[in-house]
């Protein structure tokens, strides 16, 4: 069983909002504008912004496609977090990070949802976190199963949020908010 995180430390887990990695996403435009407001709102209220970056041959460091999406530019002070695997978690200072933040509650929002954002949402209830997945501001890149039968990237967001919303582990709560209602000081 995880340990549970005792106390009530929510912070805002923003995943992969890279160029490279939007460039193609499914409601791009609509999803960086939710995660930007939930940005927003999470530094009015006090609530820490960490930053989890993709790095991989296809994402090289540095260039061009590994950039954060214009709208969204972290703050200096703001821990970033560099990954290399689907989960934040893996082969990561995301642990460490958080825990010098005393987070107990992860508020999650990115790309890719198949993928990254699936991974890390699993992998913080696994470790012990209460999460809260950001229902529209999570996205991913169309893909063909084979020719001619592509993936339909909104019933993929909608099952994780159905699954966010449905899945229980003992001594964590899980669910879903939409940006909008995002009020950090209610979820913790």
């Amino acid at each position: 069983m995880a340990t549970i995180r005792p106390g009530l430390k929510t912070v805002l887990l923003v995943v992969d909002v890279q160029v490279g990695v939007m460039a193609e996403c499914w409601d791009a435009a609509r999803v960086v504008a939710n995660i930007a407001h939930a940005v927003d709102r999470a530094r009015a209220q006090g609530v820490p912004v960490v930053w989890v970056q993709h790095e991989s041959e296809d994402l090289p460091r540095g260039s061009a496609k590994w950039q954060w999406v214009p709208e969204l530019v972290p703050r200096e002070g703001e821990p970033r977090v560099d990954k290399r695997f689907n989960s934040g978690f893996e082969d990561s200072t995301l642990e460490r990070v958080l825990a010098d933040l005393g987070a107990t509650h992860l508020v999650l929002a990115g790309a890719e949802t198949n993928w990254c954002i699936r991974a890390t949402a699993y992998g913080a209830l696994e470790r012990g976190y209460d999460l809260t997945l950001v229902s529209d501001a999570h996205t991913a890149t169309p893909i063909e199963i084979e020719p001619g039968r592509p993936l339909d990237i909104a019933r993929i967001v909608e099952d994780l949020n159905l699954g966010m919303t449905w899945l229980r582990y003992p001594g964590r709560k899980n669910r879903t908010a939409c940006a909008a209602e995002l009020d950090f000081a209610a979820l913790g």
